[in-house]
């Protein structure tokens, strides 16, 4: 973690004797911080805005808009609300030094004050600063990388889409789901027509777009509630929520004709894609989801059998 560098820290200094602002920044500047002003309470606030500073020196007493309400205004509004605000006071009653606190004030300096005690609180509490939001960004950086992690391990790594372990977790999802409302949900298992034949003919590298072109188009076909992901080889499958096998057959047929019309071009050859889909649906004697899965596999048997490029129900 890097250090605090008083040149990087920009601080508003506020007071209405302009005195007290020259005093205060002499000394700030003197050791490397960068400084800029506000001598009413409304200038305070507009400069925070368009500043944003990394700490506030804000005099306790002052025409118009006292210190006080400055502070609970600054902490009102959640886009400066983290900025720490020191105030300076030549106040000693502990019942203003209570509501400083209160106003979501971090220390107070009274006057008149010592320099070293002056830059002793501010570095303080710009160190404090500082390392909360290395603290912030390296919980989100965790967070970020943690995610990406899960997705990586949750993914197939040529297509991008679902591999068939985190598939079959959110597929038990679905149908516990499907169960405990009584609602509907159809299976689509696709199967990519001639495809070792491709490789054999092609090489594997050509066989690694095949199937990533596919993945490009079935996804163009489905919606954002839908999920689908590798079942193993050139195997997909599909979860189509709240679908009934009628709206099921419609997607599988969608999919099948615009995946007829795409081909990958290899040295000047166009090597076509077709795809056999079988198609099922969730019944409510259904338990499990390999029983729909069974139903999806015996039907996709079919449409090889009937001659590919096509789509099948088990038992139709």
């Amino acid at each position: 973690m890097n250090s605090l560098k008083p040149e990087n820290c920009l601080i508003l200094v506020v007071d209405d004797v302009s005195e007290n602002l020259q005093l205060i920044a002499l000394i700030l500047e003197k050791r490397g911080y960068e400084t800029t002003f506000a001598t009413s309470g409304q200038q305070a606030l507009e400069r925070v805005q368009t500043a944003k500073p990394d700490l506030v020196l804000l005099d306790f007493m002052m025409p118009e808009m006292n210190g006080m309400e400055v502070c609970e205004k600054l902490k009102a509004n959640p886009d400066v609300a983290d900025i720490p605000i020191i105030f300076i006071t030549a106040s000693h009653e502990q019942e203003h030094l209570i509501q400083a606190f209160e106003k979501g004030a971090v220390d107070y300096i009274t006057k008149p004050f010592k320099t070293p005690e002056l830059l002793a609180r501010v570095r303080t509490h710009l160190e404090l600063r500082y390392t909360r939001d290395q603290l912030k960004k390296s919980l989100a950086d965790q967070a970020k990388l943690t995610k990406n992690l899960e997705r990586l391990a949750n993914t197939d790594p040529l297509t991008g889409v679902w591999n068939r372990r985190y598939l079959l977790t959110l597929c038990e999802q679905e149908i516990n789901r499907a169960y405990r409302y009584k609602r509907l949900f159809s299976l689509l298992m696709l199967d990519l027509d001639h495809f070792k034949q491709i490789n054999d003919i092609y090489g594997h590298a050509v066989g690694d777009e095949v199937l990533i072109a596919m993945t490009k188009v079935v996804q163009y076909c489905l919606r954002e509630v839908d999920f689908w992901g590798r079942f193993g080889g050139e195997e997909f499958v599909v979860i189509l929520p709240e679908t009934n096998l009628d709206a099921a057959v419609d997607v599988a047929e969608r999919i099948r004709q615009n995946l007829e019309k795409t081909a990958i071009s290899v040295e000047g050859e166009q090597v076509k894609i077709t795809v056999s889909i079988g198609v099922s649906s969730y019944q409510l004697d259904d338990q499990k989801i390999d029983v729909v899965l069974q139903r999806a596999d015996k039907a996709l048997y079919e449409a090889k059998n009937q001659g590919r490029n096509r789509i099948a129900l088990f038992g139709t």
